[in-house]
């Protein structure tokens, strides 16, 4: 489940006296010291769905069944993901403004709205999916066929209910980070990661509690994290909460959303790509001559759920590593350095590369084993000849899609959040949506599969004259007014 970072300039421009090392410190040191710590939390947060797939996959009484749910449902963990993340990451930047600018008392008080305004929708959107349940997961496919809508559901409500907990550790994360405790936020999602591996056995197999206890397992966990970071909010180093600071103010509202309305974004355009996408696997899928017969009826989106939990581990890695060189580029650019952001850009662009090759190199050459993790022993052969197929056409194209990934979030961070957003709404929505849609029409159940590989051909296409274009910006010799605008903007 991939999430974006805002790049905020003048918070990084005020430090640069006690950040000086960000100028002198070798580029590649900063790109671990700051990318490290982002890419364990995201891959970590990725982990949460995924143990919850292998744990179920691997249940006889569960199986392909449960993983289909398991696929249905997680969509639907993305939207409360992304309005967690507008209002953690638009506070965390108004955090870093008011900090940077001395006022730490608006530094509370957005702290405090944005605990006001995440519990309460929060429990907006818990009510919102209790209430209603059948047509939300008929939308994402849960009608596949009986046992799948059965599991679907019953898993949904477990989760529906850890909603607020889950969307207050995911929002207070960005938060606690401004507040200069990085590794607490990280320490925080791991230890809620761990809980759910450790408690998700033990709730499947011997205790034989199905999806409720996968559910349950999954809230223990997001419970542990949302714990902690209620504690730290107690403890805070820059910013004390007071009693004025939990007084709803518009004007702090509006700020603070409007700087983290790009993470949501980022996020819903997700949700609206992977809506297509399951909604064309059920229909196609019911045209097949194999996955049209109702025992086999739910594989093609069990299978095309794990794929996709793949592919967020290692685009998480991709952000990861691209989220954490946003202060690094921003103070440098501020500093005028802007040989060490180019620097750096190749840098990433390389890593970025080589990460997708790795990723590529492990669903191309051991699918099979893959796909093992995941219960394929308990599957019909058409479960494993599906997946195998699923996973070197679904994600040849890694390379590409690493690639673009780590270009968009630089973006942001030289202040062109603006562009940024453009072009991955263009690849989630327009080329994410309307090719699931287009291709299945000329190949069946394989145009499925192939829309992804397309779209990061033709996304790689826009991105490709943007980093030529922003050599050409790194390489003058003045600074160019585009990349220097945002860093003036507060």
């Amino acid at each position: 489940m991939p999430v974006f970072f805002s790049a905020n300039w003048k918070f990084f421009i005020m430090e640069q006296k006690s950040n000086r090392f960000l100028e002198t410190e070798k580029v590649g040191t900063l790109m671990r010291k700051y990318s490290v710590p982002c890419i364990i939390s995201l891959v970590v947060a990725a982990l949460y769905n995924i143990v919850d797939q292998i744990f179920i996959a691997n249940a006889d009484y569960l199986g392909s069944y449960g993983n289909a749910a398991n696929t249905v449902v997680f969509p639907l963990t993305v939207v409360a993901l992304a309005i967690a993340v507008m209002i953690g990451d638009g506070a965390c930047t108004f955090v870093s403004i008011s900090l940077g600018s001395g006022k730490n008392d608006e530094a509370g008080r957005s702290i405090g709205n944005a605990i006001i305004l995440c519990l309460g929708s929060s429990l907006l959107l818990t009510a919102v999916y209790l209430l209603c349940m059948d047509p939300i997961l008929t939308l994402f496919g849960g009608r596949v066929n009986a046992e799948t809508y059965a599991c679907a559901k019953e898993y949904f409500f477990w989760i529906a209910l850890g909603i607020p907990f889950y969307m207050f550790g995911q929002a207070m994360n960005p938060i606690i980070r401004s507040d200069g405790s990085p590794r607490f936020a990280m320490a925080s999602t791991v230890l809620g990661a761990v809980t759910n591996i450790i408690l998700d056995p033990v709730f499947i197999f011997p205790l034989k509690m199905g999806m409720m206890g996968a559910a349950v397992a999954t809230v223990a966990g997001q419970v542990l994290t949302a714990a902690l970071a209620a504690w730290y909010l107690f403890h805070m180093k820059a910013v004390k909460l007071r009693k004025s600071s939990f007084s709803l103010r518009g004007s702090v509202i509006r700020r603070s959303l409007t700087l983290g309305i790009t993470s949501f974004l980022s996020q819903i355009s997700l949700v609206v790509s992977m809506a297509a996408v399951q909604n064309m696997c059920t229909k196609y899928g019911a045209l097949d001559p194999v996955f049209g017969q109702a025992e086999y009826a739910q594989i093609p989106l069990a299978v095309l759920g794990i794929v996709m939990k793949f592919f967020q581990i290692a685009i998480s890695v991709s952000v990861g590593l691209a989220a954490g060189c946003i202060p690094v580029v921003g103070y440098n650019i501020g500093a005028g350095r802007k040989d060490r952001a180019k620097e750096l850009f190749t840098r990433l662009l390389l890593w970025e590369a080589g990460i997708g090759l790795i990723a590529l190199l492990i669903v191309e050459l051991f699918p099979r084993q893959l796909i093992g993790i995941f219960g394929a022993g308990n599957e019909s052969a058409y479960y494993t000849g599906f997946a195998i197929r699923c996973f070197r056409i679904y994600l040849c194209m890694m390379v590409l899609a690493m690639v673009n990934k780590g270009a968009f979030i630089y973006l942001q961070a030289l202040g062109k959040a603006g562009l940024s957003m453009a072009i991955s709404m263009i690849r989630e929505i327009v080329f994410g949506v309307f090719l699931p849609i287009l291709l299945p029409r000329v190949f069946g159940l394989d145009g499925l599969l192939y829309s992804f590989p397309t779209a990061d051909i033709l996304t790689f296409l826009i991105a490709a004259i943007i980093i030529r274009r922003t050599y050409r910006e790194l390489s003058s010799e003045t600074s160019s007014p585009s990349v220097l605008r945002e860093a003036h903007a507060y």
